[in-house]
Formats: structure tokens, sequence, C-alpha cells
């Protein structure tokens, strides 16, 4: 098994730009894809982006329309989400979860997530 530990999160205003590491203590996250999710209140968990481990190349949920940026430093073994202009919508647990190689999964190791509260 992979470890994941999301953090980053808390009580934050709504146009903030919180940015939430997914760090892999003690193992390169270099060869892995890396997928954020996130779980609103009372709702069904949702895909938001992911980082390829081949090339890097990154995916983005429809919904998502730029406000969401996703990089890696494999150097740190940390992967970022970078979310601008904070909605209150945007409150939920998010969890980062990996996959060998590819985007398109499966993805077989999670983070416990960080919880975001928007205030409104």
């Amino acid at each position: 098994q992979l470890p994941l530990v999301e953090s980053g999160g808390g009580l934050v205003q709504p146009g903030e730009f919180p940015r939430l590491p997914c760090v892999g203590p003690g193992r390169p996250l270099g060869d892995y894809a890396i997928g954020w999710f996130r779980q609103a209140p009372g709702k069904a968990g949702e895909y938001v982006s992911c980082i390829s481990g081949t090339d890097g190349s990154t995916y983005y949920e429809d919904w998502v329309k730029g406000r969401f940026t996703v990089s890696r430093d494999n150097a740190k073994s940390t992967v970022y989400l970078q979310i601008s202009s904070l909605k209150p919508e945007d409150t939920g647990v998010y969890y980062c979860s990996a996959g060998k190689y590819y985007c398109t999964g499966p993805y077989n190791d999670w983070g416990e997530g960080t919880q975001v509260a928007v205030s409104s």
C-alpha cells in the first residue's frame, strides 16, 4: 500500500486560494497517477482532477472551469491541488488517491482526506 496524507484544509473565506498538498511519506509518488476527489456534505463523492504518473498530463472535471490546478513536485513526493476563487459550494472533504501511471485508474490507495469549510 501507498500511504497518502492530505493537508491544507480548514475554515477559509470565499475568494481565497488554498493549496492542498498530498504527500506520500517515505515513498516517491513519481510513477503514480494522483487523483483528487471531494465529498460535499450529504452528497456522493466526485472526481475533481488528476495528474498522470507518465508524462504529467493533467485532467479536470468539466465543472472545475479553470479554478483548480493540479501539479506535482516529485523531489518532495508531493502533489498539490490549488483552488482559486473559493466558493461556499467548494466545502467538503478533499481526498487524494494513487493509481499506477494512468489517470484512468484504478485508484488503489487513498488518504484520509482534508476538510475544507468555506464560510458563507
